[in-house]
């Protein structure tokens, strides 16, 4: 009688994964521009040229300099540099879009992860919640809660979580329904094991890699929407920097002073993308079925 296939250690699927993202070119280049990013957003304000710009200091005299070596990206209506307010939005929109990623994966991700597991009637009204929740366009959603939370980079990302989360509550909630009927599980029962430990030691821990993977491909989206309500108004006021906010202060002033919205735009152009490759890197390398 042959054995059953022995699972490899996590040490070995790991390094296999690993082994899978590297020989994507697109995702190694994903990897790197994220990085890019990750490491603006930590010393971007630092190695600004020009700090003062970003605490919102004004020169008049300077306004509209188009780019050259003394600034590299131009300057904007109140004389400011365009490539320091860029690095100083930076941290902003990269802080405030991992903080709608991570409040909302944690509210899905609990909501599904008990509806999944407890079934019945409870299974039933968070999933209906849910389903109402998704009927709501989610820009809309967030741009209603940021309207009535009032401007601010808490409760702009405060609003965006709240309607971030079903996408995440019905992710797990599909891996709960799957895992709660492996064998493990079952075995977990039969030592006496209670539905909490079950739940967050035995089932969650199984369901990480889909959740990982969401999560990177949602960061794109994330900086989108927050640069969205700034663009419009209700996000991060000045003169805290911020991508969407200095795309709408340059709008108009488009096109004759073009080098305004070029730095925010590349800048969201760059992390957007580098998020999309890496998202997608992630998938192909985590996902089980890819696993040789």
């Amino acid at each position: 009688m042959t054995d059953a296939v022995s699972v490899p250690p996590r040490p070995d699927r790991l390094a296999r994964a690993l082994f899978r993202f590297r020989q994507s070119r697109l995702s190694v280049i994903g990897a790197v521009m994220v990085a890019v990013v990750l490491l603006l957003a930590v010393i971007g304000p630092m190695i600004a040229p020009y700090p003062q710009d970003i605490a919102g200091a004004v020169s008049t005299a300077e306004r509209f300099q188009p780019p050259s070596l003394a600034h590299p990206l131009g300057t904007n209506e109140l004389g400011q540099d365009v490539l320091s307010l860029t690095l100083g939005g930076t941290r902003v929109s990269v802080l405030a879009g991992f903080g709608v990623v991570l409040i909302g994966a944690a509210i899905g991700t609990l909501v599904g992860a008990v509806a999944g597991y407890v079934g019945g009637w409870t299974d039933e009204a968070l999933m209906r919640l849910t389903d109402l929740t998704l009927t709501i366009p989610g820009l809309i959603l967030a741009m209603a809660i940021a309207a009535a939370l009032g401007p601010g980079f808490q409760n702009m990302v405060l609003a965006i979580s709240l309607s971030w989360w079903p996408g995440y509550a019905r992710l797990v909630r599909g891996e709960v329904l799957a895992a709660r009927e492996e064998v493990y599980v079952t075995a977990a029962r039969a030592l006496g094991a209670g539905p909490g430990r079950i739940l967050f030691r035995h089932v969650l821990p199984n369901c990480v890699s889909p959740i990982i993977v969401k999560m990177s491909l949602d960061m794109g989206f994330a900086i989108l929407t927050v640069a969205g309500l700034g663009f419009i108004g209700i996000g991060v006021r000045p003169p805290t920097p911020e991508w969407g906010t200095l795309l709408s202060t340059s709008r108009a002033y488009m096109p004759d002073y073009w080098w305004t919205a070029m730095g925010p735009g590349l800048a969201m152009f760059i992390a957007v993308f580098g998020f999309n490759l890496l998202g997608d890197g992630l998938r192909d390398s985590l996902d089980p079925k890819g696993r040789r």
